[in-house]
């Protein structure tokens, strides 16, 4: 079972955690019924590592995807954006509240964060621009539109 995690513990997931994400997954709405007989254990098991899952922040919550065919004006774009200095966690913070702002990653090499962001048009994908590159301690970004996935 997790172990509830603090600021010195991370979360344990041992298989059966680790599979019951991997089920929510694919499909967050399963019956507990549903995942508990693919699990081979009780539905009071899969509720409790759910519930235990969501208090050690393991799962953050449920959401839903949508075939990019039903949002066909959609704009996706990948974002590589370099921050000034050891400001990252402060950009981060500002940029979590752009909501077309899908995921924002750290990684490695010459950009410092990596975007995922999608807007309704052409006029907010511009604006959704702007509001991260007027963004206190961003120094520079590129923005590659995403034309087809294969």
């Amino acid at each position: 079972m997790p172990k509830k995690s603090n600021a010195s513990s991370r979360t344990i997931l041992d298989n059966t955690d680790r599979e019951l994400i991997a089920l929510l997954k694919r499909d967050a709405r399963a019956p507990v019924s549903v995942l508990a007989e693919v699990l081979q254990v009780s539905r009071a098991t899969v509720q409790n590592r759910i519930n235990k899952l969501i208090d050690s922040g393991a799962l953050l919550g449920f959401t839903i995807r949508v075939k990019e065919e039903l949002s066909p004006n959609t704009i996706r774009a990948i974002m590589l954006v370099e921050v000034a200095g050891k400001s990252t966690s402060q950009v981060i913070q500002r940029l979590r509240r752009i909501p077309e702002l899908d995921k924002i990653h750290t990684t490695n090499g010459n950009w410092d964060l990596v975007i995922e962001l999608s807007a309704t048009d052409l006029q907010a994908f511009d604006r959704v621009l702007r509001d991260v590159r007027e963004t206190d301690a961003i120094l520079n970004s590129e923005t590659s539109i995403l034309l087809s996935s294969v």
